[in-house]
């Protein structure tokens, strides 16, 4: 589809991307990376270096919608979609693909396109639109003089061209290796995608090979946020482009060569190879190497050879490359070969992320086969292949022991491939490694699909319709390696995609010609050299034998070149390519990504979710489920079912609206029979099953129920009834399959699952068999975690995608106690003990397996293993300890269950299990929905008027387009904020109160906490005439200073609560006195008076005399006439009791309650000093602060020297017994050198 460019610079700078239906506009917002100098603005996003993001209005309307006359239209420029937009020296710009041209097509409508022309649109900036608009002048005239002599750019600064910002990375999205297709989901595996899906889905392209995932990101964040209808007109728009890095090419295969031949048809094969390189490690040859924390590693490449004939048959081969998983480096060097390799890690430290890389292979691809094409001959390869080994050897992956290698899922295959190929034979002897992989090969298989016809019937008439069926899914990888994962790693896949397609035709009963075979390898030659150009800087080593079979002398010398030219480009080119590379994967220190809004969808849709009860209703519906291991047997498919398919439950709940039944070893798991699936016995089951309901159903007078969808997977399958008055409400109904079985190879273990929609809810139903064995439990977790992650539905949408999700099947967890044991609390009805040794509910606890799912209680003895036709556990040789095999979990907020029970049906050694649910499904109006959208639309209009990324605004644009119409939630409260604007900020000036007092006789209260929002029982004013005038609170402090501490002694209630305190410091000990401070014989020194400036902080009221803590000297109470002040007392340790029981006299060694504090007016002295304690004995320190004159001590209040009257008993008038007892273990703190 043809999009049009067109820009609009007046009022503000615009550009939209429009096609026949649609138009995309963008508008950059001004206010996102100005500040204007205010120092109280901020941004929500903030990068390393303190940038905030860009910001940028967007708009996704219909062509009627929006009014274009002011945007002009670049000239000839129609563009094939965007990549997205990026952030580069503080200008946004719009990469779009204005060149393309097709280069490859898996399937008939499936092109694939390489994109050799890139361009960049600034959004905030008219200076570059002439500049790298269309293409570079190939002719440049910049640097010819007046008399047409070639004179370069450094004659004069002024004629030095300006270099447009993006030109790097115009450079390397136009070098070819990018490729993009609007058909399908390139960044998947033909296995992993459908073939019904009518447009790509942006959102759920595999983000590992997406190499535009950062600049497309605030473009599918958008798109997340739009209407459905909306959200399909921009799929369909082709407007958004995915980008892979890597290599595409089709190559025609003539009806004479093509190994599989159509009469009929004129159309011919085709072969096409797609590789995938990795952009999680990007980067150059030595500038990326080996693996990183997340288990990624550096030049991953996935490659896939498909084979397409015009009678419907496709075939499909995946194999990967990558570097060697460790943490190693490299450096560049001038000399061939001489480049040291540095393990940079130990072995313990690598395996974490060892661990990681082959887990998310095996859950992607299956089994994994390791070929390892190191040297074992250099001492770099070979140090690297001996720790390769032992991770390989320590993965978790590979635990069943040296006796059970058959079963390990990483195999490893160590092939020196310069020792192998350095005879006579030469490259020709690389294809004798075959022989080592032949066995992974057949076992991993390959994913073959085909056309069928089926007659269908509609409206009284037949038609034939052509559905593609999966015949055979590729069920393990090889992955194979050599040092730079480049030339002896391309020629050695060519050999295995040769061997996969040798496979499928021999299975075919086949024979390709050498006209095929030689198509084939040059088709490998050309992707051996775009990944070497990539990664190294040339075209791969050896593509001269990998094209003809043979090396000529020619092809030698190409090498030699090559070599040179690789040590040229690493050595001097790699470092800028890899700071472009990081810029475009959006990984520079500091790099954001653009912020992108619409002031109206935005809106429309966030109060459509809100508003959801006044278009959308809600309905309860019943499941039932049950699942059945047959252990393979018909002897009770005539049996009476009832009481597990129709069990005695409430009447609301009989003849639930959907049945789903899922059976375990519906046929006998026999070596022929686990390699195919035969539907017979399915269908005779369901058949069965749908009888028994259907006379239940007549019983209770409802609808019959008929077969929604069926699914098998050799012995396990699922079957869905839906009573027939309900299926007006089921839509988009799929089916999906995952083996498990003997590592993914085989049927006999796996998953079945139907998901489909009831009204506008998503319902997914899983019947899964799991691995036996009593201590296979970790095997148990890991066949559920490959099928949660590798079961996927149309559009990439995975198991847990879904509203509400029920598994139910034998999921073969045991009971970790004894026979004896188990047989004891069976027959005792001690299910609670059973439980609690159960592994599946211990594996859930401690949640390695079923996260975030729930089981009902278990009310029903243990479901296996029973003797045939009996109630006796297992009395054969083998004496299987009786285990709650079989269950039923489920997950969702709208779903309940009502019933957990077992059936007696004993002609299996299982027992059946079903469970009931309720579940709360949503309908919506859709006719109500759009009524409501579109007032909601015009309401927003109405608000926002012009100021959208399509609307013409004036000079008076609002700061904040993006917070119009959002008033504030009650009245009196302060609209939204936003970067720009703060409610608790004026104009970028600090807050000010504006509380204003009930009276001019009140005042705040200070016993109130300073936090506004700690409870407190102390009213916010108090009145000043029900206060004495020495208690007045004080103005409150100075902005920056602390708030002036003084101490009244004359208080006659101490034990008051107080208001806050000043913060006691305690003063530093230095080393040297530490010890005469705080040690035992402190009463042999005295320490003389400090004085220092005076301080707001301070304390200007204490007590005269405080002793030492642990002295041994008893103060006496002595009345001073000249007035002193002493520093702080110390804190009081942490109390461990209530403060009431704190203001008790203290016993000796404890340390009392300070004296309560209370405000006055007397003002601060200027000085303040520390007096020691009187009469203590203790040896003079040097006073190193203050000089010898001391201030006389002040007078003690209510005693001669007093200068106040009036007032009770003072704390400092007690007698000295009782300073003696009360003041005992107080000392004052000192400042020492």
């Amino acid at each position: 589809m043809s999009i049009r460019v067109l820009i609009k610079d007046y009022p503000h700078r615009a550009i939209a991307l429009a096609t026949s239906t649609h138009a995309l506009v963008l508008r950059h917002s001004a206010t996102s990376t100005e500040n204007s100098g205010n120092p109280n603005a901020s941004s929500t996003s903030l990068g390393s270096n303190g940038t905030g993001a860009a910001r940028c209005m967007v708009e996704f309307t219909r062509l009627e919608d929006v009014d274009l006359d002011d945007y002009r239209a670049l000239h000839s420029v129609n563009v094939h979609g965007t990549l997205g937009l990026i952030t580069v020296e503080n200008n946004v710009f719009l990469v779009v693909v204005n060149g393309a041209s097709k280069v490859a097509t898996v399937r008939p409508g499936e092109t694939v396109q390489r994109i050799h022309s890139v361009g960049f649109y600034c959004l905030t900036s008219t200076a570059y639109d002439t500049m790298l608009n269309d293409e570079v002048n190939p002719y440049p005239t910049d640097t010819i003089d007046d008399e047409g002599y070639e004179m370069g750019f450094g004659g004069r600064k002024e004629q030095t061209p300006m270099e447009h910002p993006c030109l790097a990375l115009k450079k390397i999205l136009s070098s070819g290796t990018f490729y993009y297709s609007s058909d399908f989901d390139l960044t998947r595996r033909l296995q992993d995608r459908t073939t019904d899906a009518a447009t790509v889905s942006i959102d759920s392209l595999d983000a590992g090979f997406l190499w535009n995932s950062y600049m497309i990101q605030p473009l599918v964040d958008f798109r997340s946020r739009l209407a459905p209808k909306d959200k399909d007109a921009l799929d369909a728009s082709g407007i958004l482009t995915s980008a892979i890095r890597g290599f595409a090419l089709t190559i025609t295969i003539p009806k004479a060569s093509a190994p599989i031949r159509v009469q009929d048809s004129g159309m011919p094969s085709s072969m096409t190879l797609i590789s995938r390189l990795s952009c999680k490690r990007a980067g150059t040859r030595f500038n990326s190497r080996g693996i990183d924390d997340d288990g990624n590693v550096a030049n991953f490449v996935e490659s896939e050879t498909v084979y397409w004939a015009p009678s419907g048959v496709c075939f499909s081969y995946v194999q990967v490359r990558g570097s060697v998983p460790i943490f190693w480096e490299q450096q560049a060097g001038l000399l061939p070969g001489q480049q040291k390799i540095t393990i940079t890690r130990s072995p313990e430290a690598t395996q974490p992320a060892f661990d990681k890389h082959f887990d998310n292979l095996e859950l992607s691809y299956g089994t994994i086969h390791v070929v390892n094409l190191l040297s074992n001959e250099k001492q770099n390869e070979l140090e690297l292949s001996h720790k390769y080994r032992i991770h390989i050897r320590n993965s978790p992956l590979n635990q069943a022991g040296d006796s059970d290698r058959e079963h390990d899922l990483v195999k490893l295959t160590e092939y020196d491939f310069h020792a192998e190929t350095r005879g006579p034979g030469g490259y020709e002897m690389a294809s004798m490694i075959a022989q080592w992989i032949q066995g992974s090969a057949e076992g991993f298989g390959y994913y073959l699909s085909e056309d069928a016809e089926e007659h269908v019937k509609r409206n009284e008439q037949d038609y034939i319709v052509r559905r593609t069926i999966t015949v055979l899914q590729q069920e393990g990888i090889f992955r194979t390696n050599c040092l730079d994962c480049l030339d002896r790693t391309n020629l050695v896949q060519t050999i295995i995609s040769k061997m996969a397609l040798e496979l499928f035709l021999n299975h075919k009963g086949l024979r390709a010609s050498q006209d095929f075979w030689a198509r084939h390898s040059s088709m490998w030659a050309d992707n051996g050299d775009a990944l070497s150009k990539i990664y190294a800087g040339t075209g791969a080593l050896k593509s001269s034998f990998t094209r003809s079979g043979k090396m000529s002398l020619a092809g030698a010398l190409a090498d030699a070149r090559k070599s040179a030219t690789r040590m040229y480009i690493n050595n001097f080119a790699d470092k800028g390519r890899q700071n472009t590379i990081d810029m475009l994967l959006g990984r520079l220190i500091g790099q954001v990504p653009v912020h992108l809004y619409d002031p109206l969808n935005d809106f429309v849709v966030a109060e459509l979710a809100r508003r959801s009860a006044e278009y959308s209703e809600t309905e309860m519906i019943n499941i039932l489920v049950g699942t059945f291991n047959l252990n393979g047997k018909t002897s009770g498919i005539n049996s009476d079912l009832s009481p597990w398919l129709c069990p005695d439950v409430d009447p609301s709940q009989q003849c639930p609206e959907i049945v789903a039944v899922g059976f375990q070893e519906i046929v006998e798991l026999s070596p022929q029979q686990i390699m195919s699936t035969d539907p017979d016995r399915r269908e005779a089951w369901e058949e069965a099953v749908r009888n028994c309901l259907n006379k239940n159903a007549e019983k209770h007078r409802k609808d019959e129920y008929v077969m929604l969808r069926g699914g098998q997977l050799v012995g396990a399958s699922l079957s869905v009834f839906v009573r027939s008055d309900c299926l007006k409400h089921i839509k988009n109904v799929e089916g999906a399959l995952k083996k498990t079985g003997m590592s993914g190879m085989a049927g006999n273990k796996g998953a079945v699952a139907i998901r489909f929609e009831y009204a506008n809810t998503s319902i997914c139903l899983v019947t899964a068999h799991l691995a036996a064995g009593f201590s296979n439990y970790q095997e148990r977790n890991r066949d559920y975690k490959t099928i949660s992650h590798g079961l996927r539905f149309q559009r990439n949408r995975s198991i847990e995608d879904h509203d509400t999700v029920i598994w139910f099947g034998d999921f073969n967890y045991r009971i970790g106690l004894n026979n004896e044991k188990v047989q004891r609390l069976c027959h005792v009805g001690d299910l609670e003990t059973l439980y609690e040794n159960d592994q599946l509910n211990l594996q859930m606890v401690a949640g390695l397996t079923f996260p975030y799912y729930s089981e009902a209680r278990i009310t029903f003895p243990p479901t296996y293993k029973y003797d045939l036709n009996s109630d006796q556990y297992d009395t054969s040789e083998k004496a299987r300890i009786p285990a709650w095999c079989d269950r039923v979990l489920r997950k969702g907020d709208n779903i309940r269950q009502i019933q957990y029970n077992d059936a007696p049906l004993r002609f299996s050694d299982h027992r059946p299990v079903y469970a009931t649910f309720v579940v709360l499904v949503q309908r919506i109006d859709e006719k109500k929905k759009d009524e409501l959208k579109a007032a909601l639309y015009r309401q927003r209009r109405e608000v926002v008027g012009d100021t959208r990324a399509a609307g013409h605004l004036g000079q008076d644009e609002t700061d904040d387009e993006d917070l119009l119409g959002y008033d504030s939630i009650e009245p009196g409260l302060p609209p939204a904020s936003s970067d720009r604007r703060k409610w608790w900020l004026d104009n970028g000036l600090p807050a000010k109160a504006r509380v204003q007092p009930p009276s001019n006789d009140h005042l705040p209260n200070p016993k109130r906490p300073s936090n506004p929002f700690t409870p407190s029982p102390e009213p916010e004013w108090v009145d000043v005439r029900h206060l004495q005038s020495s208690r007045r609170p004080e103005p409150p402090p100075t902005r920056g200073s602390q708030r002036a501490r003084t101490v009244d002694f004359n208080d006659p209630n101490p034990s008051r609560a107080q208001g806050p305190t000043a913060r006691k410091m305690i003063a530093p000990l230095y080393p040297s006195h530490a010890s005469q401070i705080l040690g035992s014989d402190g009463a042999n020194n005295t320490l003389n008076d400090l004085r220092r400036s005076g301080s707001s902080a301070s304390t200007h009221s204490l007590p005269t005399n405080l002793p030492y803590r642990g002295s041994n000297t008893q103060p006496q109470n002595q009345p001073t006439s000249s007035p002193q002040v002493l520093r702080k007392p110390a804190p009081p340790p942490v109390p461990n009791k209530k403060p009431s029981l704190l203001l008790k006299s203290p016993s000796r060694g404890t340390s009392p309650v300070p004296p309560p504090q209370q405000y006055r007016d007397d003002p601060p002295p200027a000085k303040r000093s520390m007096a020691p304690p009187p009469n203590l004995a203790r040896k003079p320190i040097e006073n190193l602060i203050d000089g010898e004159d001391k201030p006389p001590l002040p007078p003690r209040t209510g005693t001669n020297g007093s200068s106040r009257s009036g007032g009770g008993r003072n704390l400092m008038d007690d007698d000295p017994e009782d300073v003696h007892n009360n003041l005992r273990d107080w000392e004052v703190l000192r400042p020492v050198r």
